[in-house]
């Protein structure tokens, strides 16, 4: 079966809610409801980041993998790697599957201004970079909405609970069925 990959952290991994609520499997239910012969793979590891997702991409690109939605930077935003460093991760990432005739959607991170307003700026500015440079779709910030609201956080207030899983997936399914109706993706 044709595969779409998601490449993730926690926000992917369904951490606290388990992979059954995660955005992954909403998104796998929207696919097939919507009649695409498709199975959604939750390739979502809690504290991962750039670095260890591209690690591990080979594994998470086995199989008839057609789409790849990267939703990864979290985590580095968090412990303030450098700019340049997620860049360069992301980049080898998209080129890898763009090199297999993988369609790529990327999912737009912040980081928050802890490590300076410069770096959160930059930060920000790289996913529209790296969206520009590979002519891949770009989905806002997955967490725009949800993270100011309590009801849709966790008690840890970083990771959504199911009601803001399902708004994740709200934000992502717009592009990636968009997506999955491009000959590229949808081919046999």
């Amino acid at each position: 079966m044709k595969r779409i990959v998601c490449l993730g952290d926690s926000l992917t991994s369904g951490h606290g809610i388990g992979t059954a609520a995660a955005f992954p499997a909403l998104l796998h239910q929207r696919v097939r409801r919507a009649g695409f012969p498709y199975e959604v793979v939750n390739a979502g590891v809690s504290r991962a980041t750039s670095a260890d997702a591209r690690a591990r991409l080979d594994r998470a690109l086995e199989g008839d993998v057609r789409i790849l939605i990267v939703a990864l930077g979290a985590n580095d935003g968090l412990r303030g790697v450098p700019v340049a460093q997620v860049t360069a991760n992301l980049g080898h990432i998209i080129e890898v599957a763009q090199k297999r005739g993988i369609a790529v959607l990327l999912c737009g991170m912040e980081a928050l201004p802890i490590h300076g307003w410069a770096y959160t700026a930059a930060f920000h500015q790289a996913y529209v970079d790296l969206a520009a440079r590979y002519k891949v779709p770009l989905v806002p910030f997955i967490l725009l909405d949800i993270i100011t609201n309590r009801s849709m956080m966790q008690a840890d207030r970083a990771h959504p609970n199911a009601e803001g899983a399902r708004a994740i997936a709200d934000v992502i399914w717009p592009y990636l069925e968009r997506m999955l109706k491009t000959p590229m993706a949808s081919s046999a």
